[in-house]
């Protein structure tokens, strides 16, 4: 009992509140002129030596309010001294001959530019948001800006995005209306993918794209009635950069696929006429460019996903088996290569592996299609001896054994 009390004895009490009294922070007034003599002071003494910019910027950060003042910082440092609106130098100031838009116009040199930027950002990493936001506010610029300045803007900017200093959503400021229509931005776009490309393989530079759901906005470096694949194309490849046409290409054919897998489910769900769907299809292929095989592929998905599946395993085969009679005409349709049917087989095999009810029905569903001319005799043996996938293939195999041996002796007799 004495420790419980002893216990409650020890437990603080207020006795009173303290006021804090702060003293209100007067306000200073922003005045970067200070900050940019000093600045300038030390590019000027610094030179053309980078390492010792580097290192300048560095021991600066301690004394001089960087956060405050970022932009003058970076605007220094790219132009010389701080940017009036549209990009021109302030007439009021003095500049320094020691910044980028000054230096020489070579990857080398922008290299070691981009090493300045990169060390002075990781050792002051509140300087981030404000680098990128000066990156896209200098693209917005670039008509204020000589060529030289723009081609020496475009590699440092590759170099960065390459080095995963900036992030691709700098790319925006590029779809600008005024700079679009001048042929601006598809030009600056041609020297920035250059220099990120000669740092980063096109993986690497479309993962980048992907990440920020740039990807898909490429085309809208091109006025409204230029933006098409094929303009796209043959600028990009002329000007040298055919892995990013291809890039753009293969963006805009994955955008159609999925465009058309959709449009094939509602007319499915609708249950229009078979001769209709087909007639679509045909349509697509065309307009798209797109392979018989990956057609079908397609075709299947759409048609494994126009139902609902029974959740019992001994019912999902009728099931499936009802469905695909029902649209081995389209199957058909689409099949007319041995490469098409090859790939329509592994597509079914896989869909098989990957839903586990289906796993028994994977042979009645290949019989099915023999039998309604949709797979070939040639296709399921190429198949069966040599072109299967892993997947399940021991179970597969197995299931098929009997109706390969029929075929094998149907075809000898």
């Amino acid at each position: 009992v004495s420790f419980m009390s002893n216990q409650r004895q020890q437990k603080p009490t207020l006795t009173g509140q303290r006021f804090k009294t702060r003293k209100r922070d007067e306000k200073e007034r922003f005045d970067p002129s200070q900050f940019q003599e000093s600045i300038i002071q030390g590019l000027n003494q610094t030179g053309t030596d980078l390492e010792a910019v580097a290192k300048f910027l560095d021991a600066s950060g301690a004394k001089l309010d960087y956060r405050r003042y970022a932009e003058t910082l970076f605007d220094i440092l790219v132009a010389g001294g701080m940017l009036a609106p549209g990009g021109t130098l302030s007439d009021d100031v003095t500049c320094t001959e020691f910044c980028l838009f000054k230096a020489q116009e070579d990857m080398e040199t922008m290299q070691a530019y981009a090493q300045v930027f990169n060390k002075l950002i990781r050792r002051y990493k509140y300087l981030e948001k404000g680098f990128e936001e000066e990156i896209k506010k200098l693209l917005l610029f670039l008509k204020g800006f000589t060529e030289s300045e723009r081609n020496k803007l475009a590699m440092l900017t590759g170099i960065l995005l390459a080095n995963g200093n900036l992030s691709a959503s700098i790319l925006s400021s590029l779809f600008n209306e005024n700079l679009v229509k001048e042929g601006v931005s598809a030009c600056f776009a041609v020297k920035l993918f250059k220099s990120w490309l000669s740092e980063k393989d096109i993986n690497s530079v479309s993962a980048s794209l992907r990440k920020v759901g740039m990807d898909n906005r490429l085309m809208e470096l091109f006025p409204a009635n230029k933006r098409s694949c094929e303009h796209f194309s043959k600028y990009f490849t002329d000007a040298g950069l055919k892995e990013l046409s291809d890039f753009a290409r293969n963006q805009q054919s994955i955008g159609a696929r999925k465009e058309l897998q959709k449009e094939l489910q509602e007319q499915m769900s609708r249950g229009d006429p078979l001769k209709d769907i087909i007639a679509y299809v045909q349509e697509e292929i065309k307009k798209n460019n797109i392979y018989e095989q990956t057609m079908i592929g397609l075709i299947w998905s759409s048609v494994m996903s126009s139902v609902e599946w029974n959740k019992k395993e001994e019912l999902v085969t009728e099931q499936a088996i009802k469905l695909l009679k029902q649209y081995s005409p389209l199957l058909k349709a689409f099949t007319s290569q041995g490469l098409s049917e090859l790939t329509l087989l592994l597509k079914i095999q896989e869909y098989c592996y990957d839903n586990i009810h289906f796993m028994k029905a994977f042979q009645k569903i290949v019989v099915l299609l023999y039998k309604a001319d949709v797979l070939s005799e040639e296709a399921i043996l190429k198949w069966y001896n040599e072109a299967h996938l892993a997947k399940g293939k021991s179970v597969f195999l197995e299931q098929m054994k009997k109706f390969v041996e029929w075929l094998k002796n149907a075809e000898e007799g």
